[in-house]
């Protein structure tokens, strides 16, 4: 039996085709905005991105974000946004020149006065105990050239000439210690160029130098202190607590990015460049497991045992700003734990006043680990990935976030090292790296002088020229280590 076609079919299923058809567009469609609204997220987050809330330095702020810091920091000391005046805060150290004694002045005028000021009569006697105004003047430096005639003489039987030699100690080379010494310090802590040091040289000293000369004393300088600085990175593997950061640093001709490690103890500190940027760098370094380390939560220093770690507290406040940033869900938690940051500071800086016993602020602290660990327990579970992935990688490393609380002498944060890195980068920025392993060499052993030398109060100029020294005498380098560990070594041999 035949039975017709209908016509109403073929258009339900034409219909059916379309719908199935509009409904892969509209999939397709919906996961391309899904995607956009990704990169939207990210480029924003990116374009938020500020000292507050990543490793940014504060120097790379946009003037609206670093108004934004000085308001979040204003809140933090109470002080209105805009109202801080310049200079000297409350509470800053004055410094004030003291009289130096009559007779160690170069010069001294007595001023008299003649008349008096109100009715011209003439005066006279002598005052026991004027106000003394002293001015400093420094002389002018002229090189002072010291010259040795090698004389040649013939032997009467033989017929050879036999030449002089010069003293013990005396450069091989036209430059004496104080002119390496200059050359060091004025590139080292001063940060200038080769080009910039034969321009002081020249207008300040009278010394005019070619440019491989300035680099002819930076490689000896460098050799002068290499002793110094390998006796301080011994000295450092053994601290009981030390800090440690790294940062980029360009080298070679095409500036390939290598690693400036840092190492801060409480009168040592120590720089090292390496290739890499992992665990092998940093034991390298830091040496055996030994002592507690403060540093971020970079991957590199997941070797060091958690119960002997504490991870930086101003690297969490940045990843915490970056979550409630993020908006939703992460607001809430992110707000919620720099609500408990805040709120650990002001105790903490109780602590440090006095005011708050160590005791107090342990059982504070423990409630508040409940409440940390379950706001980062909510943020693993978060619908954002980012703010789920951070969360839980604080979550791996919960236990080094509390060592400040239990042991005295532990630094919540890793502003030591930071603080340290702060000249290497400002010369970083200046330089642009260095174009070879020598200079590299150069650059750690320096920084590794002047931030030591600067912790412990030393002149820098001084230790550099002993060193300059000993390197043209043969002598032993002066070093770097703290006074009293140099006493106790030499009580040891003897």
């Amino acid at each position: 039996m035949f039975v017709a076609h209908d016509w109403r079919d073929d258009r339900i299923e034409e219909l059916e085709r379309q719908v199935a058809e509009r409904d892969r567009t509209i999939a397709e469609l919906m996961a391309r905005v899904a995607e956009l609204l990704r990169r939207v997220a990210d480029l924003e987050e990116k374009q938020r991105k500020s000292s507050r809330n990543s490793s940014k330095s504060p120097s790379s702020d946009t003037p609206a974000q670093a108004a934004e810091r000085r308001k979040k920091a204003a809140q933090i000391t109470k002080v209105p946004s805009g109202q801080r005046k310049p200079g000297g805060q409350p509470g800053h150290e004055r410094f004030t020149r003291p009289v130096v004694p009559r007779a160690e002045v170069d010069r001294h005028q007595d001023c008299v006065p003649k008349q008096c000021e109100a009715c011209h009569a003439r005066l006279d006697g002598h005052d026991p105990d004027p106000r003394l105004h002293q001015v400093w003047h420094l002389p002018e430096v002229r090189p002072v050239v010291e010259q040795f005639a090698l004389h040649a003489l013939t032997c009467p039987g033989c017929r050879h000439v036999t030449r002089a030699h010069l003293p013990d100690g005396v450069p091989t080379g036209a430059f004496g210690p104080t002119v390496v010494a200059t050359v060091t310090v004025l590139m080292g802590l001063c940060r200038l160029g080769k080009r910039t040091v034969q321009e002081v040289l020249s207008n300040m000293f009278g010394l005019d130098m070619s440019l491989g000369a300035v680099v002819g004393c930076q490689d000896i300088g460098s050799t002068a202190i290499a002793a110094p600085v390998e006796e301080a990175k011994a000295f450092v593997r053994k601290a009981s607590v030390k800090h440690s950061d790294e940062t980029s640093w360009p080298e070679g001709p095409k500036r390939a990015k290598v690693w400036l490690w840092t190492v801060v103890t409480a009168t040592v500190v120590v720089f090292a460049i390496q290739r890499q940027r992992s665990a092998e760098a940093a034991k390298t370094l830091l040496g055996k497991l030994g002592g507690v380390l403060v540093s971020d939560r970079y991957s590199s220093y997941s070797f060091w045992r958690l119960w002997m770690r504490q991870v930086c507290w101003a690297h969490l406040i940045r990843d915490f700003v970056s979550i409630a940033e993020r908006g939703g869900e992460s607001a809430r938690i992110g707000d919620a734990l720099l609500g408990e940051a805040r709120r650990l500071f002001v105790w903490w800086h109780r602590v440090r006043d006095g005011t708050l016993s160590r005791h107090d602020f342990r059982v504070y602290a423990h409630t508040m680990q409940k409440r940390v660990r379950a706001l980062l327990e909510e943020g693993r579970e978060c619908a954002d990935s980012k703010t789920a992935k951070t969360c839980a990688q604080m979550l791996r490393v919960f236990p080094a976030m509390w060592l400040f609380v239990e042991r005295a002498g532990i630094d919540p944060t890793n502003n030591a090292a930071e603080q340290v890195l702060r000249h290497a980068v400002l010369w970083r920025k200046i330089c642009g790296g260095t174009h070879s392993e020598l200079g590299s060499r150069f650059v750690e052993r320096i920084l590794t002088v002047v931030a030591t030398l600067r912790k412990q109060e030393r002149n820098i100029f001084e230790f550099v020229r002993e060193a300059c020294e000993a390197h043209f005498s043969g002598d032993q380098a002066p070093s770097l280590l703290p006074v009293t560990e140099v006493t106790q070594r030499l009580a040891r041999a003897a």
